[in-house]
């Protein structure tokens, strides 16, 4: 419960490797476009206005995206455009992205840094919110840490299978562990969002 007048803020954490995997899907199989960031904001705002009460406003006031990246000597031309592209996209909508280097075996270190991240931005009282966008059950001790500062957790995440038979889901004990959470591939049924599903998407 907030306090008269004032605003709920907002911090939203991107796992981007499985937010890169969601924008994949809805570009290329379902041909909607790509996720749109400023969009999903005031979403999530929104969704965030009607569950927790008694704030004037919600605002985003921090956001950061965390993914492992390739050197150009490791990438594919393709894959730096479309690195360049994001980076545009994020700059744009005012995401800060956060970087690390992608080791022979993959990303190592990504999930850390994004708790890290949050975890500073809690303790420093930036937010009162945290909306962690993934479906990854090893940061169910984040969720937990950050309820002890007394942030709740929002669980943010796409759940779909492609005509491959690839699979993206949120795990139980991520869901179980957060304060909310919202599927984001079930907004395009639901009564209440579905007229919010479409304008998350832009086409190139």
């Amino acid at each position: 419960m907030g306090e008269h007048g004032a605003i709920c803020r907002l911090g939203v954490f991107y796992d981007g490797s499985f937010f890169s995997y969601a924008r994949h899907y809805y570009y290329h199989e379902r041909q909607l476009g790509g996720p749109r960031f400023p969009e999903l904001h005031h979403f999530l705002e929104k969704y965030i206005g009607l569950r927790e009460q008694g704030f004037a406003s919600y605002k985003v006031v921090y956001a950061a995206w965390h993914q492992g990246l390739f050197t150009t000597k490791d990438a594919t031309l393709d894959q730096l455009k479309r690195d360049r592209n994001l980076h545009h996209d994020l700059m744009h909508a005012g995401v800060d992205p956060k970087y690390l280097p992608m080791s022979q075996s993959g990303e190592k270190g990504v999930d850390v840094a994004l708790a890290v991240d949050a975890l500073q931005v809690v303790l420093g009282q930036m937010i009162d919110v945290a909306v962690l966008v993934t479906g990854d059950g090893d940061f169910v001790p984040l969720v937990r840490a950050l309820n002890k500062q007394g942030v709740r957790v929002l669980a943010a995440y796409f759940a779909f299978e492609t005509k491959g038979g690839g699979k993206q889901f949120i795990n139980e004990r991520l869901l179980a562990a957060a304060n909310h959470a919202v599927d984001i591939s079930a907004l395009e049924s639901s009564e209440e969002h579905k007229q919010d599903f479409p304008t998350l998407f832009r086409k190139a």
